[in-house]
């Protein structure tokens, strides 16, 4: 039963979301105590206990991680509660750290706060959530989507047990995979990363496990695999779908034993390296089909973060498109850049973004590099048309604000990017996304010249 008028502290310098949040407990029962400021929450502290406290990370005069260490030596068996509009991983990792009980991201529904609170109060957990500020972020968005893979990637971090990675392509897959491994069991061994589609399968094997020396014709030298070469730290295994069968289970015995047999080895290798997989495709589903081994998807995904889209969390385009501008002025040299006007921001929050951040990013770099500034409504308009599907040799050709068909533009797009690889098909499917059998089945489909194409 809930204990009735627990005494709850909240602290928050934003006077008008401090007084909503007390009005709002007060209401639901609670004995609420309001501090605008770190200083004004020392004195509480100092002056009365709380079985619960509510704050905001960014306080003006310090942050709520700052004081931490305060509220647990005042009040060891009080849950915490941080929210805050400027969540990252990091401040996430170290919230989780300290034991804080849950991290909510502004806005937050009135009732998604009465919910964390009598969940906090109902049972003194260390369920672990993150927080706020500190080094530069790896992942930058504060939309809640976001914010909840910041609280997946700090509760798992920790644990030793592979991780799948779903998301759209250019979504930050391998951000995240890197978060988990700076933030997990060993954080100073060595980051591995193999992108599974982009190798041919004849190499495959050698790139993943490695060979001896004389193992098949060209091997002059051992090689260290991937997998090897992550020891004591994390390997990647980067759009894993594209693995055909006969490597998933060679896999699959590396996840269950923890050994490898490198290329023309009597014997077997014991690694001991973490293993986070990434992939655009919905792997279930396929595991569901028959068209991906079932064991190997539930021994990868013992863990599942699924990336938002940027389109799902266009919010947050203003401050990537300030973490870019920042990274690329400095790269370059530019000595000003103008931030985008609200007209441009207007045209980037409702633009689709096939590409996903990936994609924000290369218009933000474009820009700068053929304009100087992101002011420009009419020139980033004119960039962002440009990403989209062109014939290879074309500066005439039709656009995709023509009346083409989806074939057309699918054709065209194909062809681009098979000239780009110089013809290399098993190149070409890795970047289009897709299997190369998908990609031999659309040549045939859409009449695709293919002439001197390499496999």
């Amino acid at each position: 039963m809930k204990k009735r008028n627990p005494r709850v502290l909240v602290v928050d310098d934003d006077s008008s979301l401090l007084e909503m949040m007390r009005m709002t407990l007060v209401k639901e029962g609670y004995n609420v105590q309001t501090a605008s400021s770190a200083s004004g929450a020392r004195q509480a502290l100092e002056e009365s206990d709380y079985e619960l406290v509510v704050s905001d990370i960014y306080l003006g005069d310090a942050s709520a991680i700052d004081l931490l260490d305060e509220i647990q030596a005042a009040n060891p068996e009080a849950p915490i509660i941080l929210v805050t509009a400027q969540g990252t991983v990091e401040t996430a990792a170290a919230a989780s750290a300290a034991g804080v009980f849950d991290y909510l991201a502004k806005p937050f529904r009135i009732g998604q706060l009465v919910e964390r609170v009598q969940a906090a109060l109902s049972k003194h957990d260390e369920s672990a959530e993150p927080s706020e500020p500190g080094p530069e972020s790896m992942i930058v968005g504060n939309h809640p989507s976001i914010v909840e893979v910041y609280k997946a990637v700090a509760r798992v971090a920790p644990v030793d047990v592979p991780v799948l990675i779903g998301g759209e392509t250019g979504t930050g897959k391998e951000l995240v995979a890197r978060a988990l491994h700076r933030f997990g069991v060993n954080p100073d061994g060595p980051f591995v990363a193999i992108n599974c589609g982009a190798i041919p399968e004849s190499l495959l094997e050698s790139e993943l496990f490695g060979h001896r020396r004389g193992s098949f014709t060209g091997a002059e030298r051992d090689h260290k695999g991937a997998i090897e070469s992550a020891r004591n730290g994390t390997v990647l295994l980067d759009e894993v779908g594209e693995l055909p069968s006969p490597m998933q289970v060679k896999l699959l015995r590396f996840l269950q034993e923890g050994e490898i047999r490198p290329i023309g080895s009597n014997s077997t290798v014991k690694v001991d390296a973490r293993v986070v997989a990434a992939t655009h495709r919905n792997l279930r589903a396929e595991a569901e089909a028959g068209t991906f081994r079932e064991d190997f998807f539930y021994r990868l995904s013992a863990y599942e973060i699924t990336l938002p889209p940027l389109r799902d969390r266009a919010t947050d385009i203003p401050l990537l498109i300030e973490h870019f501008r920042t990274r690329t002025v400095g790269r370059l040299g530019i000595d000003t850049a103008a931030p985008p006007t609200k007209d441009v921001l207007k045209f980037l929050e409702d633009h689709h973004w096939p590409g996903n951040v990936r994609e924000l990013e290369n218009l933000v770099q474009r820009a700068l590099i053929d304009h100087g500034s992101l002011d420009d409504a009419e020139g980033i308009r004119n960039l962002l048309s440009t990403f989209g599907p062109k014939t290879p040799t074309d500066s005439g050709g039709p656009s995709l604000g023509d009346d083409l068909t989806i074939e057309e533009v699918e054709r065209l797009h194909i062809e681009a990017v098979l000239s780009r690889l110089g013809g290399n098909r098993t190149n070409a499917a890795a970047v289009l996304g897709i299997d190369r059998k998908s990609l031999y089945r659309k040549i045939g489909r859409l009449g695709i010249e293919i002439g001197s194409s390499k496999p």
